[in-house]
């Protein structure tokens, strides 16, 4: 997988925007990265059944490039997890299609 070409922080939207090389753009919503961290401690909390230590207002306060993805610091004071661009993109994609999926059953 190739990183994106682009990647903002959208505070005002709260979204982490990213243009790949093929030109597909997509944005993540700050909350759905906080849940989606796979550092080993939201693994274990994960693994342990527990839910995920964000609020629905958390914000991201930076994304670091580190090479095969991103390291995201949240104003939670959370910043282990590194989001690898693969994961990013099937982050990117998987809400896409369930965004259109509800769009399709409200027509």
């Amino acid at each position: 997988m190739n990183a994106p070409e682009l990647v903002a922080i959208d505070a005002a939207s709260a979204r982490l925007s990213m243009r790949w090389p093929d030109g597909a753009v997509s944005g993540l919503p700050f909350v759905l990265l906080r849940s989606a961290c796979m550092c080993a401690q939201c693994r274990k909390r994960k693994l342990d059944g527990d839910t995920p230590l964000s609020s629905p207002d958390v914000k991201l306060l930076e994304a670091r490039p580190s090479g095969y993805g991103l390291q995201l610091v949240f104003d939670d004071g959370h910043e282990r997890g590194i989001f690898p661009w693969i994961y990013l993109e099937r982050l990117a994609r998987d809400q896409q299609n369930a965004a259109d999926h509800q769009q399709s059953r409200t027509l």
